[in-house]
């Protein structure tokens, strides 16, 4: 078996190759990333060891070279983690957005048609179902309306909306995940849960928006990664599945719980401009996947970030 992770040195997809790596030494496993960012470089220096590992740095939106990519491997399986995923940038830079997420899903996916790939699984987000108010009791499953807020969560819906097409027209054999805010080991800094931490190590003051309040659930992202794992060896050929943390907090919760944890006083707070449209609160449920595949969370969110906060305390 040889799987091909597009975006496999960004947060998520570090945990899940080194998650896959371990579970899996007969198969084989090709990263694809265009190592735009710092955390993603320091991020491959960790894959040295492993032997049924090969990188290749290159970007999702090119059409010539993913071509000859997949003429040469002969994949089984592609996931595609690749993507823009900051909500402020898209805010002011939608097009490359449109082109990364959108565009280059489809020259994946069309790489899959010509050279027979088996399996194409998109990873996506519960932004696309849009924010809900803070006294709603709703949870959206798989079937909900698609009503993303900002141009990133609409990147990813038509991304999703494109796959489910080509299943449709062309019969790839495709899944999506969506899964609710992660945390855990290799997310980066511009990220609440680790810029909180690492401003605590460094008694800096930590930036949240408006007044706090807006509501995320939160999922560890060892539990995400083994979600992916049964979507890819058990999930349903045309099918969607959500992931949750069952962790709905707001964000001066969270920077409150990190600054207890950590024996930080609140004053290293401080509340800045909200940033535009910014999405109240989020709601899924993963009934699906929990009833179909039976995954269950290992994680509660008290037990996940004390993992974090060491990790992170361990890496300065």
């Amino acid at each position: 078996m040889k799987i091909l992770v597009t975006g496999g040195m960004g947060f998520i997809g570090t945990n899940f190759l080194k998650y896959m790596l371990d579970k899996y030494p007969d198969y084989k496993f090709v990263c694809l990333d265009n190592l735009s960012v710092e955390d993603s470089r320091k991020n491959l220096k960790d894959f040295n060891e492993y032997r049924n590992f090969k990188f290749i740095k290159d970007d999702i939106t090119n059409e010539n070279s993913i071509d000859k990519i997949f003429e040469t491997e002969k994949f089984d399986i592609v996931i595609n983690f690749a993507a823009e995923v900051a909500v402020d940038y898209s805010i002011e830079n939608p097009n490359i957005f449109l082109k990364t997420n959108v565009l280059g899903t489809a020259i994946l996916m069309n790489a899959c048609l010509k050279y027979n790939v088996l399996r194409f699984h998109q990873i996506s987000t519960d932004e696309v179902y849009g924010d809900l108010q803070i006294d709603s009791t709703i949870q959206y499953d798989e079937s909900a309306q698609l009503k993303p807020s900002n141009p990133y969560a609409a990147s990813k819906a038509s991304a999703d909306l494109l796959v489910l097409s080509y299943y449709r027209t062309y019969g790839l054999n495709v899944t999506i995940s969506r899964s609710t805010n992660n945390y855990g080991p290799h997310q980066s800094f511009r990220a609440l849960i680790p810029l909180t931490i690492k401003n605590c190590i460094q008694n800096k003051k930590i930036p949240i928006f408006g007044k706090g309040d807006n509501i995320r659930d939160w999922v560890y992202v060892l539990d995400h990664v083994k979600a992916i794992d049964l979507i890819l060896h058990h999930g349903k050929i045309g099918h969607i599945y959500n992931i949750c943390g069952k962790s709905k907090k707001n964000n001066l919760y969270v920077v409150n719980k990190i600054l207890k944890l950590m024996n930080k006083d609140q004053n290293l707070i401080s509340f800045v401009e909200d940033r535009p449209g910014h999405d109240v609160m989020y709601s899924i449920n993963s009934n699906k996947i929990e009833n179909e595949l039976n995954w269950k969370r290992k994680y509660s969110f008290d037990d996940g970030i004390k993992e974090t906060i060491k990790w992170y305390i361990n890496k300065f």
